[in-house]
């Protein structure tokens, strides 16, 4: 049975060599017939330089190199283009996905599940770090309605049609935990240790994580929409019950004096909204826009080892 690991890499100069040794360790104890699958997204130090160095010496490695940067999302489309395996690994390259809980996942699989991921337990992440994940999560469930775990991201394994079928789906604003949960099957966990990350540090920022979170929102859910036209309904509501008080108001002697303050109030605050609601459709509508083009979410500059 063939396993293919797939890893998206950014400024991972310097942890390549290791992540793809300890790989290589893990995976030999399930099966003799593997690949990795590295996807350079146009890092800016020289991780391709140390990709062409480790295919030249190994032809399990196989490199590819984005043309520019995609995202990490987009990487882990493209490296399941090329998948080969009866099985797919999917992990980071930082090393905080253990390539040691490889073995563990793939035994899970064979107990009849289509897809299991790695369930972080205790996390060595920055308090920052772990924030954003949660605000992210918070966000992305109450926007979509989609019920996700916070201590589940990308390592998981998951069959081979599995990555068929993600490849097949055309969406431009890609993110793999909700294109797997698209294809749907029986899917399952295991609990795993998160260790510190060895180099570097995440280029996930909260205000990164809080874009990602909106944008595969939109992509993913019409509830701003709905948000939208609730807002809308309620200040409908709302004037028309002040337009009430203010008719009789007037002829109960109430209103003597127009006054200037609640005007320019209502009108700044009805044109807030208005502005609010109409940026939200564009954004829409912007999503229509790049999807139609029929723009390729990523594009291949190079690839080592790849037949």
């Amino acid at each position: 049975m063939k396993i293919s690991i797939v890893s998206p890499i950014y400024k991972g100069e310097k942890m390549l060599n290791h992540l793809v040794e300890r790989c290589e360790a893990a995976v030999s104890k399930i099966s003799d017939d593997f690949e990795i699958i590295l996807v350079n997204d146009c890092s800016p130090d020289n991780s391709w330089a140390v990709l062409k160095e480790i295919c030249s010496k190994d032809r399990h490695v196989k490199a590819i190199d984005h043309s520019r940067n995609f995202g990490q999302h987009p990487a882990i489309s493209t490296g399941l283009r090329y998948v080969t395996g009866d099985w797919v690994v999917l992990m980071d390259c930082d090393l905080q996905d253990r390539p040691e809980d490889i073995p563990a996942l793939f035994a899970k699989a064979q107990e009849g599940w289509d897809v299991v991921f790695a369930r972080r337990g205790e996390r060595h992440d920055g308090f920052f770090k772990q924030l954003g994940g949660k605000v992210f999560h918070f966000f992305f469930r109450w926007l979509t309605g989609i019920n996700t775990d916070k201590n589940i991201g990308n390592f998981s394994i998951f069959k081979r049609t599995y990555a068929d079928e993600i490849v097949k789906i055309p969406d431009q604003s890609r993110s793999f935990g909700t294109l797997i949960r698209h294809v749907g099957g029986k899917t399952s966990s295991i609990d795993v240790d998160r260790p510190q990350r060895e180099e570097g540090t995440s280029g996930y920022t909260l205000s990164k994580l809080l874009l990602l979170a909106f944008e595969n929102s939109i992509s993913n859910s019409n509830k701003p929409l709905r948000i939208a036209t609730t807002l809308g309904l309620i200040m409908s509501i709302v004037s028309a019950l002040l337009a009430v008080y203010q008719f009789f108001a007037k002829f109960c002697g109430l209103i003597t004096v127009s006054g200037y303050t609640s005007t320019i109030a209502s009108i700044w605050f009805v044109g807030g909204l208005l502005l609010f609601v109409l940026g939200i459709i564009g954004l829409y509508i912007g999503k229509i826009y790049d999807q139609v083009k029929g723009r390729p979410y990523s594009v291949v500059r190079e690839t080592i080892n790849v037949d």
